[in-house]
């Protein structure tokens, strides 16, 4: 028996009955020759982690747009603090460890740049429409490796698919990582409004805070020790009525006076008329896009479609660049 094996045998002694077992998987697209070391769910973790499109997040906006300080979340560290949050609770209940790391790892690689201002800009001219969430569904299944993708299992990619608040993930690792995403940026989104001077903790309602803490860190211990109480032994994930309606109502809250404050946003409506206008250049000189992009239109993907994959695969300072290249003029040289 190779290691593999062992670990996947480990699985089924150890884990709920209600885990995703890597033995069980739905499989890949193209079928692969399995590895000797690593189950299923692990290797899907390790090709996300050394992907392009992984790397690039770093660069890319959270909330807060070129922000003064070193502090602010970028989309990399919000992805690492979804995925901390989600194995933690994973763990807790005894469900697949990698599948959920997986999902967390890749729910945001098809996020365009300038956060959510970018992804209403792409869908706002894209006939097709834009989601980022769909995006990284591509990333992994078409962009990545020169057309290629990860080739990922079924479980990650449906994971990734429904990550979003409407969305049904198929495992409870997938529902772990829907929630997981939302205790994330609900609390790192107050820690760096509280860091860029738009509210106070104290500027909280009380009726939420008294429920989930005073502090991101009671908060977190709340939101988690309930998920993992009212879950253990069940094949679904939920937490307390009373913590579940704080935390919408706090999330509710957020959306009203942090994600459209004038302080966090004074920059979206710039980074729109940037992408925008992206567009709009490339739609009109799609011959000047890499050619690995170019492939993709004669593989049969539509212009637009193709235009939206390398504008969203923008880090935010390469398409400052890039806008100030194509439309910016240069200074007149002595």
């Amino acid at each position: 028996m190779n290691i593999r094996e062992q670990l996947e045998a480990l699985e089924e002694k150890t884990l709920s009955p209600y885990a995703s077992f890597s033995r069980n998987t739905k499989g890949r697209e193209r079928e692969e020759e399995l590895c000797d070391i690593r189950p299923a769910y692990q290797r899907d973790r390790d090709r996300i982690l050394h992907c392009k499109s992984f790397r690039r997040l770093k660069h890319k906006t959270q909330v807060f747009l070129s922000p003064v300080g070193d502090h602010y979340r970028t989309r990399l560290t919000h992805t690492l603090e979804v995925a901390q949050i989600a194995r933690t609770i994973s763990k807790s209940l005894r469900l697949n460890e990698e599948l959920t790391e997986a999902i967390a790892l890749g729910h945001d690689l098809g996020h365009t740049p300038f956060g959510h201002a970018g992804e209403a800009a792409l869908d706002s001219v894209c006939s097709e429409g834009f989601a980022h969430y769909k995006q990284s569904v591509r990333v992994v299944e078409r962009l990545e490796k020169n057309g290629e993708g990860l080739n990922l299992t079924w479980e990650v990619r449906d994971g990734i698919l429904n990550h979003r608040t409407s969305g049904k993930p198929s495992t409870l690792e997938g529902m772990i990582v829907r929630l997981s995403d939302k205790i994330a940026y609900i609390n790192h989104d107050i820690d760096d409004a509280i860091r860029a001077g738009i509210l106070t903790e104290a500027e909280l309602p009380a009726e939420y805070t008294d429920i989930l803490g005073h502090t991101v860190r009671e908060r977190l211990n709340t939101i988690i020790h309930s998920i993992i109480k009212e879950s253990l032994g069940k094949p679904e994930i939920v937490m307390s009525p009373e913590v579940e309606k704080a935390m919408g109502n706090l999330r509710a809250f957020m959306f009203q006076h942090v994600y459209t404050n004038s302080v966090s946003k004074e920059e979206d409506p710039r980074a729109k008329d940037l992408l925008i206008a992206l567009f709009d250049y490339y739609m009109k000189c799609t011959e000047e896009l890499p050619e690995e992009y170019l492939y993709f239109m004669e593989q049969g993907d539509s212009r637009e479609r193709v235009v939206c994959d390398y504008i969203a695969g923008m880090s935010d300072g390469y398409a400052i660049d890039t806008f100030t290249r194509l439309f910016v003029p240069k200074a007149w040289k002595d």
